[in-house]
């Protein structure tokens, strides 16, 4: 199985028309995605390769094809109307791929998208693959393969090194998921540990953290009070000085509770495995599968 995504997702791209919309969109394509509409306002009527109806609006895709994610390339400043609209279509699941989208426009979006029952992945991620299943965003699938390990991070670059090392290995994914790094975000560590612990065929899950904020060891409290699956974790950002700034807005530490080492030490207490660099994941959860 898998989380979030899957071979029923019905996906209408915010943005398909623009540089990276239409790249990235023509990637899923080819990876397998149901992609069924694309959004841009004015070029409404028009066909992207040909294939996908283009709309003005997400309600007009939404009610055309029944839609039900949509995908995000836009300008940073029309990021929040765009995850806006297609909650308020009907979308049930977001993926918001657009970086710096404004921490005040996110602290409206937000609750706006709780209310409603939906569910948004980003701002400033790399998206979700359920491989053999679906892709929205911009996760290589070609380093992915299905299996029954579980990945979850806060940095996309880390994301793509880790499902390498795991493939290579023979350890396949059954979803991968990029939360971003930036203060605000849709969907955080915990609300990804929950899936994967419900997750039939997810048997083990790897966790890929840094610097800055709690979030890391609020995962750990739940792994070690709700979860019975094995789960490996990582730190990126070890050997930054304080007050640094690791290329996401939330990654910054501020005094203790930011920190590599405390983050680790929340790890070890709760029964995470942890690795020292990436490739170690390999190692640490085929130990936890045996």
């Amino acid at each position: 199985m898998s989380i979030f995504i899957n071979k029923d997702t019905k996906l209408v791209v915010q943005g398909i028309t623009g540089r990276d919309g239409s790249f990235h969109t023509k990637q899923m394509m080819e990876y397998g995605t149901n992609v069924v509409a694309g959004v841009t306002p004015g070029k409404g009527g028009q066909k992207f390769e040909d294939k996908v109806p283009v709309f003005n609006t997400v309600y007009d895709a939404v009610a055309a094809t029944g839609a039900n994610t949509s995908v995000i390339y836009v300008p940073p400043m029309g990021a929040a109307d765009a995850i806006m609209e297609a909650v308020d279509a009907g979308c049930s699941m977001v993926v918001c791929i657009t970086e710096g989208v404004p921490v005040l426009d996110m602290t409206k979006v937000y609750p706006f998208v709780k209310e409603r029952g939906a569910r948004l992945l980003g701002a400033n991620c790399p998206g979700i693959i359920s491989p053999g299943e679906s892709k929205v965003g911009i996760i290589p699938g070609r380093i992915c393969m299905p299996g029954n390990v579980g990945v979850v991070s806060r940095s996309g670059t880390l994301t793509y090194e880790v499902v390498y090392q795991l493939t290579r290995a023979g350890l396949g994914q059954t979803t991968c998921v990029g939360i971003g790094g930036d203060p605000i975000n849709g969907t955080n560590f915990i609300d990804c540990l929950e899936a994967f612990e419900k997750d039939p065929k997810t048997k083990a899950v790897a966790m890929m953290g840094e610097i800055g904020g709690t979030d890391e060891q609020e995962a750990a409290d739940f792994v070690k009070h709700h979860m019975k699956k094995p789960v490996v974790g990582f730190i990126a950002g070890q050997t930054a000085p304080p007050g640094r700034r690791m290329g996401h807005a939330g990654a910054i530490i501020s005094g203790s509770a930011g920190t590599a080492a405390e983050k680790i030490e929340a790890f070890k207490a709760a029964g995470i495995g942890v690795a020292v660099r990436p490739m170690d994941f390999v190692d640490l959860i085929k130990a936890k599968l045996n």
